[in-house]
């Protein structure tokens, strides 16, 4: 990675937004990062759709990562209000991933929350994801306790799935 560029995403990013997406989580090509949900669900991770409403949304931001006019990072941020901010659909490249730009775009993510009046970030995380939560509690993230529900109608193979909350307080 030379230099990434980050910037809010624009419908015009949306073709290449979605399939970092679901290039970073599901399928074949995730299973190149370390990351990836492949393991525990098949379908998509999002749609164009969804995107769109993030991007034209003012509560919520979706900043884009870039090197060389290429995305290879993204991460959603949403003003819950009450200085609470979540972070979610942080993926990277596969390929990149273990690189640092998840590092990046995350202090991107928290700067963005604090334009929002966030002063706690809150995010949640499927709660078998060992590695990722240990990634985030490296970055300052703690579990709070809180377990809350993986939506049923995307569970998979009789997988029971739950979230933990991750929150971090600046």
């Amino acid at each position: 990675m030379t230099s990434l560029s980050i910037r809010p995403a624009t419908a015009a990013d949306l073709p290449e937004l979605h399939a970092l997406i679901e290039r970073s989580y599901r399928g074949e090509a995730s299973r190149k990062g370390w990351a990836n949900e492949a393991h525990l669900l098949t379908r998509p991770r999002t749609d164009p759709a969804t995107l769109a409403a993030i991007i034209a949304d003012p509560e919520q931001v979706m900043l884009v990562g870039k090197d060389g006019g290429v995305m290879r990072a993204c991460v959603q941020v949403t003003n819950k209000g009450g200085g609470l901010a979540y972070i979610g659909l942080l993926a990277v490249e596969p390929e990149q991933q273990a690189a640092g730009i998840g590092r990046i775009m995350l202090a991107a993510a928290e700067n963005a929350a604090t334009g929002f009046g966030a002063t706690r970030f809150e995010m949640t995380v499927v709660s078998v994801r060992d590695t990722l939560i240990a990634y985030y509690e490296r970055r300052g993230y703690e579990l709070t306790g809180e377990i809350r529900p993986f939506p049923h109608d995307l569970i998979e193979k009789g997988k029971l799935l739950e979230f933990v909350v991750l929150a971090k307080t600046v």
